[in-house]
């Protein structure tokens, strides 16, 4: 029988060891443009190894539906994964620390349309997890010649089981 991970609300302080939450919260930190742009200024930090560069991609995604197993995880080295909805659907994050070199327990956000996030490079995270479609995001990561993805199947799957907020 598959363990249970129950959705949690994605916080910043819950997030933190994983990466950042790319979202407006408060007013912005800078006005621009003749005063007509608030700006939240430097949301994520953003990392490319040498010998690659930030690209920007589009994603397009079939939904998933809860409860789903949660077979396996990835994880890149080199750089930083950063994902944007570009349309009104909760989708999830989910997430694994590091356990010497091996996924720890899985824990799974709930983000909503308004909710980008940033995995820190060796976050082990699960593949793109929307919950609706359709389901369309702008991908910001590591462009390079090599293949920059360690994948880990689990010996029993974990059961992904509400997405309650």
């Amino acid at each position: 029988m598959p363990e249970n991970i129950n959705v949690e609300p994605l916080t910043t302080a819950a997030f933190a060891p994983f990466g950042d939450i790319v979202a407006v919260s408060g007013d912005p930190d800078r006005i621009i443009n003749g005063g007509r742009c608030g700006r939240w200024h430097d949301l994520a930090r953003l990392i490319c190894a040498p010998g690659g560069r930030l690209g920007v991609s589009l994603f397009r995604s079939q939904a998933c539906k809860l409860p789903m197993m949660l077979q396996a995880v990835e994880r890149h080295q080199l750089g930083s994964q950063t994902f944007l909805p570009l349309q009104p659907l909760p989708w999830l994050a989910i997430v694994c620390p590091d356990d010497n070199g091996r996924p720890g327990p899985p824990r799974a956000f709930l983000a909503t349309s308004k909710e980008g996030i940033n995995y820190h490079p060796g976050t082990w995270h699960a593949v793109l997890t929307p919950l609706a479609e359709p389901a369309l995001f702008a991908v910001i990561d590591r462009i390079a010649a090599e293949v920059d993805v360690e994948e880990h199947t689990f010996d029993e799957p974990y059961l992904v089981v509400s997405a309650e907020r």
